[in-house]
């Protein structure tokens, strides 16, 4: 098949979806597909382009088998809604002139989310080249920016939320990575028995929604030794260490951090570390400013990213309350290969707190409560041979769930479905 990818991130790019993309993408040209990619030139680990790839709009290049577009992302603060919702824009109006102007035929356009506005993108680009869209999506958008506050204007919200419908009727397949989210997206369609699973030429329509979760490679991210040069380079010598990892956003219940960090300020022992950036990284530093204990560090190249998990003896997750069905962290599988517990401060009975307690891998506690946070940690960080049969319990449980190889043979087993139902219904009209 030749197919069409629109993602807001590819690696070299250090974004989670960029990471997880570039893997797909990857597989599939294993898989003897032709792979485009329309992508943005790499911004996300400073919210500015990278060293090496400004001073042009565009670029055209390649990603081992697939050829690639970059564009300008239009890079700009977090913090400032209305000009990252002009960067969005911006860039949507770019993918979509790129694809568009791509020399078909195309088999299939596969869109990711967030940004929303790409879905906009893939949909007229799929009826440019007359092809089946499917619509992946990593978190539920607007949903988890309204739960958080970051958008509060009842007219961006029913636009949002018009928009969300727009983009899920349109696409032929919506993808999700859990059975919350698949649940969340079921919702919002059209319930009208006149409307079934199947792909039609008209706008009015019901498209499947698929689970496919996020994949762990268990081969790049691997148990390995805690004495990291990241250790010494840090200065975190033989303590205890516990990290997030990821992005310090609205979605994050950072401030468990903070508080956990304070009451155990005076235990030498025991050190806490978050390695990522985000829009609320300034806050988080400045919170930490009395405390020796809490360690800030900025987004590491993809290529240290097994030495960063390898370092922690205890990995945690902060999603705040009413998230879980919204989102799925895949730093979840990333900690689990990488052979360390976990404590998972999120939604009971959602998806990373089934995956905890299932693998038997760590403790998941409910969110944004710092007494069951704290007790947890200290259960861990007490216990080494705790840490150590969770950790091996988590590694087994990565070595047994999708692999990007599997992950990236699910989207094109469902891209040849969709394309032979077209190609059932051009025959009967």
């Amino acid at each position: 098949m030749r197919l069409l990818v629109i993602t807001p991130h590819l690696q070299p790019d250090t974004a989670p979806t960029g990471v997880v993309m570039s893997a797909i993408v990857d597989r599939l040209g294993e898989l003897g597909h032709d792979v485009h990619v329309v992508t943005s030139l790499p911004w996300y680990a400073d919210h500015r382009i990278a060293d090496g790839w400004r001073g042009r709009p565009f670029r055209r290049g390649n990603h081992g088998a697939a050829t690639v577009v970059r564009l300008h992302p239009f890079p700009t603060d977090k913090a400032n809604l209305v000009a990252r919702a002009l960067g969005f824009i911006g860039f949507t109006g770019l993918a979509t002139l790129a694809g568009l102007a791509t020399r078909g035929p195309f088999d299939g356009v596969v869109v990711v989310s967030p940004p929303l506005t790409l879905g906009l993108a893939g949909w007229l680009v799929a009826r440019r080249h007359r092809c089946a869209l499917v619509c992946n999506v990593q978190d539920v958008f607007p949903d988890v920016a309204i739960q958080v506050g970051a958008i509060t204007s009842p007219r961006a919200i029913r636009f949002f939320r018009a928009l969300e419908r727009f983009t899920y009727r349109r696409s032929d397949a919506v993808t999700v990575l859990s059975d919350d989210l698949a649940a969340n997206v079921m919702a919002k369609l059209p319930a009208h028995p006149a409307l079934d699973d199947t792909p039609t030429r008209g706008g009015n329509r019901r498209p499947l929604v698929r689970v496919i979760p996020n994949f762990v490679d268990t081969d790049a991210i691997r148990p390995g030794d805690r004495h990291t040069a990241y250790r010494v380079e840090h200065q975190l010598g033989d303590r205890t260490v516990v990290m997030y990892a990821g992005n310090l956003g609205h979605s994050q219940s950072l401030d468990l951090l903070v508080g956990a960090a304070r009451r155990h300020r005076h235990r030498h022992d025991l050190v806490y570390v978050v390695n990522g950036g985000g829009v609320r990284a300034d806050e988080l530093r400045e919170a930490a400013g009395d405390l020796p204990n809490l360690v800030l560090v900025g987004y590491q190249p993809a290529d240290r990213v097994p030495e960063v998990l390898a370092t922690a003896d205890v990995h945690v997750v902060l999603l705040k309350t009413g998230l879980g069905a919204s989102s799925v962290p895949s730093k979840t599988y990333s900690a689990l290969a990488a052979g360390r517990p976990l404590v998972a401060s999120i939604d009971e009975g959602t998806e990373v707190a089934r995956v905890v307690d299932a693998a038997g891998a760590g403790l998941a506690v409910h969110p944004d409560d710092l007494d069951a946070f704290v007790a947890a940690v200290e259960r861990l960080a007490d216990d080494p041979g705790l840490r150590a049969s969770m950790g091996a319990a988590g590694r087994r449980w990565a070595e047994e769930w999708r692999s990007p190889a599997s992950v990236a043979a699910a989207y094109a087993g469902l891209l040849e479905e969709l394309a032979g139902q077209r190609t059932t219904l051009r025959r009967k009209g």
